[in-house]
């Protein structure tokens, strides 16, 4: 299985929630624009929009890497104001997890499912 599925969950900090929806407005733009192995790319908020949850899905490691150099600046515009959780749904390769280390990233490895 070379798809991998992401959870990444923003606690926006207190005040920045309209930075936080310009930067994440200018992630959605770059994907559609520039990602080509991104299968899902969904943004979700709580009721007060204290934090925000992406549903992501990549055909393969290569594909959420290129997503990650796409992103850029725009990336370091959300941590600016936000602090990122993120979990990986499948098996990254190793130079994704390599790119990624220091993150706190958590890996889940699939056991079973229909």
């Amino acid at each position: 299985m070379s798809e991998l599925q992401i959870t990444a969950r923003f606690r926006i900090h207190d005040g920045h929630v309209e930075h936080f929806k310009t930067a994440a407005t200018a992630c959605m733009k770059s994907v559609r624009e520039k990602d080509s192995g991104t299968l899902q790319y969904d943004w979700f908020f709580n009721d007060d929009h204290s934090e925000c949850v992406v549903r992501e899905r990549y055909v393969d490691s290569d594909a959420l890497l290129e997503h990650l150099e796409n992103l850029g600046e725009t990336m370091g515009e959300l941590l600016a104001v936000s602090s990122l959780f993120v979990e990986i749904f499948g098996r990254p390769s190793e130079k994704l997890v390599a790119a990624t280390e220091g993150m706190g990233v958590v890996v889940y490895s699939y056991f079973q499912g229909k």
